[in-house]
């Protein structure tokens, strides 16, 4: 058994995200911009007719999965491998303040080199490695020919896909960020059996904007 597509849904706005702090594995939920997100969305990603809701146990996924699973009436499964990079003690920082704790990650960062987010964070290629693992099992547990969500978070989502469509680790910083509760598309192919990208950082301007904030 295999799915044929992967729906991988960003969480909608937090305030963190909205100060821009580094939020990692900080348990921050949805300001009111990302309710209203993530009900926007669902009603789109209900039209794919999915099978499967999986998401990051995290509050600000499981409230962005919470309208597409009473549009569809799925449940929706938690995976702890869908969560954020872990930034340690950067949490809580903005890019600025983590620049004046540590002069120079700013520099080996845009250079290239896989930066781990603090000595108690993770690196790009270990969140890759687990997300990517993930996609993979729930894709061979569900129905051939299924439509799987996963929602989970902005870094985790972009360099999921890239490691799992094959992608070297130094072209994965090429694909831009994916907005609060946007989402990417997946496909399996049908005769040759790899994954493609097929939609990247999909969401309409009423989705990813919201025009009285």
């Amino acid at each position: 058994m295999t799915a044929q597509r992967l729906i991988v849904w960003r969480h909608g706005r937090t305030e963190w995200n909205a100060t821009g702090k580094f939020q990692g594995q900080a348990d921050i939920p949805l300001d009111d911009l990302g309710v209203r997100q993530a009900a926007r969305a669902a009603e789109v990603i209900a039209m794919y007719q999915p099978q499967v809701i999986v998401a990051s146990d995290l509050s600000r996924t499981r409230a962005t999965a919470a309208p597409l699973a009473e549009l569809t009436g799925l449940p929706v499964r938690l995976d702890k491998r869908l969560r954020e990079i872990h930034v340690g003690s950067w949490e809580g920082l903005t890019a600025d303040e983590v620049a004046a704790l540590e002069p120079g990650w700013a520099q080996r960062y845009y250079a290239g080199e896989d930066v781990r987010r603090s000595e108690t964070g993770e690196t790009v290629a270990e969140v890759a490695e687990r997300v990517a693992a993930a996609m993979e099992e729930v894709a061979a547990t569900a129905a051939d020919g299924s439509t799987i969500v996963m929602v989970m978070h902005g870094l985790a989502a972009r360099v999921g896909i890239c490691r799992l469509v094959g992608l070297p680790p130094e072209t994965w910083n090429r694909f831009g960020g994916m907005d609060n509760c946007a989402w990417s598309i997946v496909e399996r192919h049908r005769e040759g059996g790899f994954w493609r990208i097929e939609e990247y950082n999909v969401a309409g301007v009423s989705v990813a904007k919201d025009p009285i904030s």
